[in-house]
Parts: structure tokens; C-alpha cells; sequence
């Protein structure tokens, strides 16, 4: 289950508040477990060229960054200044071409 503010069953303190759009099949989830939950078998990451791209959700306010702005953007939405999980950083090979 997920909470109106992209939290799940794996990621779910105070910060965990964004969603990733997977770069295999378009489609925002909380979390890598989320993803492989849901049946996509193709998982891929958002290769460096396309990190122009929006591909994060806010899920305080909704606001979607790029792969860039999110990767700079110290753990802070740049438009309602939520804090997001700085231990995200530790497992971003899972999204991101790194």
C-alpha cells in the first residue's frame, strides 16, 4: 500500500516521501521492491543522457524533477522545500546509470 505522500511498506519514515518513474516501464513507485512487485521483469535504470528528464515525484507537493535536479538538489523538493531521505543516495545505482 502506498500513503498520499508516496510512502510503502518498505520505505516509510517521515522522509520517504518521492517516487521514481522507472525507466523500463514508465511508471512511478516508491522503491525498487515496489517495482519488483509489480511484475515489471525488464528493470532498468535512467540512463545518463536522459537524466534531463523528469523522473521524481514530490510526494509533498507533487512536483516531478529531473534526474539532475534530484541528484543536486541536497535532499530538498527545490519547489515546497520537503526534506527527502539523504539514504536514498545509497542505493541510487538501482535507478540511475551512475
Amino acid at each position: 500500500m502506498i500513503d498520499s505522500e508516496t510512502r510503502c511498506v518498505h520505505y516509510h519514515s517521515t522522509l520517504d516521501i518521492i517516487a521514481i518513474k522507472f525507466y523500463c516501464c514508465n511508471t512511478y513507485f516508491p522503491c525498487y521492491a515496489c517495482h519488483k512487485e509489480s511484475g515489471c521483469g525488464n528493470p532498468a535504470v535512467w540512463p545518463k543522457q536522459k537524466f534531463d528528464e523528469k523522473a521524481v515525484l514530490c510526494g509533498a507537493c507533487g512536483h516531478e524533477l529531473s534526474v539532475n535536479e534530484y541528484t543536486h538538489c541536497q535532499s530538498r523538493c527545490p519547489k515546497c522545500k520537503a526534506r527527502f531521505n539523504p539514504g536514498c543516495n545509497l542505493h541510487r545505482e538501482l535507478y540511475f546509470d551512475v
